[in-house]
């Protein structure tokens, strides 16, 4: 198989405005390393030849050479006589630590420690193991008592649903890639958010999907409320979208968006979802957050039943998760449709995966009738993590903004310069891995931001901005120097 190729176009448009007052061959090549290093290059990809991303540029030869030498040196480009230059990373590719190893403080995971209620749901499933040993333990549709469980969530949160309209997945990014898989061909367009979760976009284009995004800008300031449409989206410019790109499936995420927090107003939700109905779009409505509800304290209905008062009734997949509000280690996601639509997902689930882990299903029918009460934790949880880092961002970084937070997993913060890769990769040096902003977007957008969890505790959100004050003074003022990094972590 030959290596990806990235044309001296689609190079053009990563770089951004790369341009500054120094040698034109170092801040390409500072720019090229730090799209490498954080994943918008990937790994093995074959840069433009020296004379096409000149023309591109319009700069000589000489400078472009100069540049791809930089990158050799620096083992960021290996150059093979008839092959081009590939894109690598400096010696193995290590497994970065995590935030309990050599004192690293770990900052891409937007996550809460475990529930306190999962201890003892976890020995309580472990006693009812042995009642389902006797069958072979391959579940590829979901325990029926845990689907029971997840269908009554959904009617009492207003929408009517039978356990055979739910289909339990490893996790909600299995489900994401299985409906990415069932729903797509190769060529289709699919709507997206920009910022959004990146693993979502990555799932859509192993399926072959071509991405068409539309914008979330949160809030800056002043109550966000459900009942209005200055949500963040723009409903004006998603209905041209969807009608001139006629996407075959949309994922959203409505409720506490992933990475801005900012929520989708009924009004636009409708509208989106008429939008969706005229064009046969499928809507999937990604509600893994919808329950990390900090002060809004709003009744967020599912998305179909917003269909069912907008013109036509598009189709809405339901995505939930027990991850992101019982524990990231209970590896439970869920797919609510209606039936014909998880038939179709249940024919091509056994493909990739022939089973659902059977005690982690037992512990989440446990907890699941104690979500009020692990919601109100979550609320105190996430209300100290909120306010700690709106603290600290109004005392260490004073021309920093952060929008709008009424519940979600992150602040969405803009920094005022465009550096936030630079930012990310000086900010190991001190100790603290974060994503940068662009991991969210397409082709370099968003290095004006950066995603900072709530989730951590004072002590650990203080750490982190420490190490930020200090890696601020390089990213901002210097060229970041060179790592001798492994590849970026995921980000969750």
């Amino acid at each position: 198989m030959s290596d990806p190729q990235l044309t001296a176009r689609s190079l053009e448009t990563l770089l951004g405005q790369w341009r500054g007052t120094g040698s034109q061959y170092q801040e390409l090549a500072d720019r090229v390393r730090l799209l490498v290093l954080d994943g918008r290059i990937p790994i093995g990809t074959r840069l433009p030849a020296e004379r096409d991303l000149a023309g591109r540029l319009g700069l000589s030869r000489t400078t472009v050479a100069a540049a791809y030498r930089q990158l050799r040196e620096g083992r960021f480009v290996d150059s093979i006589r008839g092959s081009g230059s590939v894109a690598r990373l400096p010696g193995p590719a290590l497994a970065l630590p995590t935030g309990g190893g050599d004192g690293m403080l770990d900052f891409t995971k937007a996550a809460l420690p475990a529930a306190t209620a999962l201890p003892a749901a976890a020995r309580a499933a472990a006693e009812e193991l042995p009642h389902f040993l006797p069958d072979s333990g391959y579940d590829p549709v979901g325990l029926p008592h845990l689907r029971a469980a997840i269908a009554a969530r959904y009617t009492e949160r207003g929408l009517p649903t039978d356990p055979d309209q739910v289909l339990v997945t490893v996790g909600a990014q299995q489900a994401i890639a299985l409906i990415a898989r069932t729903f797509l061909g190769r060529g289709d367009r699919a709507l997206v958010e920009m910022p959004t979760y990146p693993h979502a976009t990555e799932a859509l284009r192993l399926a072959g999907a071509r991405l068409v995004p539309i914008t979330v800008t949160p809030p800056e300031e002043g109550p966000h409320a459900l009942g209005t449409e200055d949500d963040g989206w723009d409903a004006d410019a998603i209905e041209q979208t969807i009608r001139r790109a006629n996407p075959a499936l949309a994922y959203l995420i409505p409720d506490f968006h992933n990475p801005t927090g900012a929520s989708m107003s009924p009004a636009t939700r409708e509208r989106v979802l008429a939008a969706a109905a005229a064009q046969g779009t499928i809507v999937v409505a990604d509600e893994t957050t919808g329950d990390l509800d900090i002060d809004r304290r709003g009744e967020h209905l599912p998305m179909p039943v917003y269909a069912e008062r907008a013109a036509g009734g598009a189709p809405v997949l339901l995505i939930g998760s027990a991850s992101k509000s019982l524990w990231g280690g209970l590896r439970i996601g869920w797919i609510r449709a209606d039936r014909p639509l998880v038939q179709r997902l249940i024919a091509a689930k056994p493909s990739t995966d022939l089973g659902t882990p059977m005690i982690e299903q037992l512990v989440v029918a446990r907890m699941l009738p104690q979500i009020p009460e692990i919601v109100e934790e979550r609320r105190t949880q996430l209300r100290e993590g909120r306010d700690t880092v709106r603290r600290l961002i109004a005392s260490t970084f004073p021309d920093w903004t952060m929008p709008t937070q009424h519940g979600g997993l992150a602040a969405w913060v803009g920094i005022g310069a465009p550096v936030s890769s630079a930012l990310a990769l000086a900010a190991r040096n001190h100790g603290l891995l974060i994503a940068a902003g662009p991991r969210f977007g397409l082709d370099g957008a968003f290095e004006r931001s950066l995603r900072i969890p709530i989730t951590y505790s004072v002590e650990e959100t203080e750490r982190a901005f420490a190490a930020l004050k200090r890696a601020w003074a390089v990213a901002a003022n210097e060229p970041a120097p060179y790592y001798d990094a492994a590849a970026l972590p995921n980000v969750v």
